[in-house]
């Protein structure tokens, strides 16, 4: 019976994946992957030979109806993965469960990994309410979007790359005062996990004399 898995894959510890999750890539006739070279490690782990396809930010508004409409003629399982976490989740997902409802595939999404959520857990800020912002645009409407945030009472989460995590602070010392708390979270579930913790210009300070490496997540107060 033809069916659309998105399966979510570890942010760093390949130990952080379900025994459901194993159990559905094993079963897929195709996995349709964010980078199928990242994607066949895990998958080398722990033993899993299913053909791959390409499914990544620059194809997938042409690619998801096309795998959706194969899925169904060929009756095939398809599993959809992104190079970690929640795929949809500042990931490739979106695009490939607006097709499959289009087209009346059925489908499920597991739960499982995203990076932001032990981020903010262990952040020590408020995490009752929080408001996920994920990468912000790069040039137009980033100042747009900074200002709008200002008067943000929830905590607000970020996605940021280590060459980029220096200049997206000292962005928000600009809109948000260099005293505002903030908690930075690197290599989250790896050997070198790291959360830095305090003022905006601590922070700074700290990236600016240590470590840059791996992906981060950004865990900004909210204006008291």
């Amino acid at each position: 019976m033809a069916k659309l898995y998105l399966v979510p894959t570890p942010i760093g510890n390949l130990e952080d994946i379900t025994f459901r999750a194993l159990r559905i890539l094993r079963e897929a006739t195709l996995i349709a992957a964010e980078d199928t070279r990242q994607t066949v490690k895990l998958l080398q782990h722990y033993e899993i030979k299913v053909p791959m396809t390409s499914l990544h930010a620059h194809n997938e508004h042409t690619k998801a109806a096309f795998l959706v409409e194969q899925v169904i003629a060929e009756d095939k399982i398809l599993a959809v993965v992104s190079d970690a976490g929640m795929p949809g989740i500042s990931d490739p997902g979106y695009m490939v469960v607006q097709a499959a409802l289009a087209a009346g595939l059925e489908f499920e999404v597991l739960p499982g990994p995203a990076a932001f959520l032990p981020a903010l857990v262990g952040s020590g800020l408020p995490c009752d309410k929080f408001v996920f912002e994920g990468f912000l645009p790069q040039k137009k409407g980033r100042q747009t979007r900074l200002r709008f945030l200002q008067d943000e009472t929830r905590t607000v989460i970020f996605y940021e790359s280590p060459h980029r995590i220096l200049k997206t602070l000292a962005e928000f010392v600009t809109y948000y005062g260099p005293e505002r708390k903030v908690v930075v979270a690197r290599e989250l579930t790896k050997i070198h996990e790291e959360f830095v913790r305090g003022t905006l210009q601590e922070v700074i300070r700290h990236f600016e004399n240590g470590t840059v490496k791996g992906e981060m997540v950004i865990i900004l107060a909210g204006k008291e």
